[in-house]
């Protein structure tokens, strides 16, 4: 088995307070929707990030909390709860040139490389998971 990955802290101490009371974050990364992932090269390059939207995630034993994040943190800091996942849902990271492919909620989101080990963390954690089938 895996060795277990620890939550980025500074991200998981701004999420908590979305989450309910008692709840522990297993994993935490940050996502931004997007139509393609060569969108965000234009976006950065001229401030046009009107189809960009951040998110802050965070996976718990119980679940899979997508929270809305702030521009200027890249979704690390977030403001609001969008809704809850199963804690069975898998993300199964579709890899890409630079940034990898995952669900939230029904919406096309995309990882930048380093939260991936965050991703594949939670999804070998998922309940019915089974060891290395993922990452």
């Amino acid at each position: 088995m895996a060795a277990s990955v620890t939550p980025r802290a500074y991200i998981a101490d701004r999420a908590i307070a979305f989450l309910p009371p008692g709840s522990e974050i297993r994993q935490v990364f940050v996502s931004q929707t997007a139509p393609h992932f060569a969108y965000f090269l234009p976006a950065y390059l001229f401030g046009v990030f009107y189809k960009v939207r951040f998110r802050c995630v965070a996976v718990t034993d119980d679940g899979i909390y997508v929270m809305e994040g702030t521009r200027m943190s890249g979704g690390a800091r977030p403001i609001r709860l969008l809704g809850v996942m199963p804690r069975s849902t898998r993300f199964e990271p579709a890899p890409g040139l630079f940034w990898h492919k995952v669900t939230l909620l029904g919406q096309r989101c995309w990882v930048h490389p380093p939260y991936l080990v965050q991703v594949l963390a939670a999804d070998r954690e998922a309940p019915g998971a089974v060891s290395g089938d993922v990452g």
